[in-house]
């Protein structure tokens, strides 16, 4: 069932794990199918060493197998802010209104994609100049829902930001 279904981005090297275990666990305990993607072609490393197996590649995804799409953030993340095949995952979900979402440091893909241009967005505090060069208007709040787009500013609010991406699939599958 593609309404079930998240994909989850993950950097291959330093993604913030706390942000993705809470992610991760509020969608299955809401009894979503987790599908972790990655350029790395073995395992994902956190920041703290949490090894975490990528079920596809970057390169194999296809937005209509999945609901919504999740940019888990880090400092790892930053490697893939202007990665043109992440612009184009991202693209192709807002294209087809399903929610991209993004957490943390993620949100400057969604910006350097074009996605956030003349719409409310947060991200870490840290990068909001990166976010507001590429046209968003920044919203200093922990969580921002802009039509199917949801950003985040960090891992505090993950459950939230999890719940919201939660709200957006509902109303998305319940219009169609």
């Amino acid at each position: 069932m593609i309404e079930k279904s998240i994909l989850i981005i993950l950097p291959a090297a330093d993604f913030n794990e706390q942000e993705f275990l809470i992610v991760k666990n509020t969608f299955e305990k809401a009894s979503y199918k987790i599908f972790i993607a990655s350029d790395s072609y073995s395992l994902c490393t956190g920041s703290n060493g949490l090894k975490v197996r990528a079920d596809v590649s970057f390169f194999n995804m296809h937005e209509k197998n999945f609901a919504a799409v999740v940019f888990i953030g880090g400092s790892g993340v930053m490697k893939y802010w202007d990665n043109p095949t992440l612009h184009l995952i991202a693209k192709s979900f807002q294209k087809n209104r399903k929610p991209v979402a993004a957490i943390c440091s993620a949100p400057v893909i969604l910006a350097k994609a074009g996605l956030l241009s003349k719409i409310e967005a947060t991200c870490h505090n840290s990068n909001k100049k990166d976010i507001e060069r590429s046209g968003a208007i920044y919203k200093d709040s922990p969580v921002v829902v802009s039509e199917n787009i949801i950003t985040a500013n960090g891992p505090a609010v993950a459950a939230d930001f999890t719940k919201a991406i939660i709200n957006q699939v509902t109303k998305r599958f319940a219009s169609v």
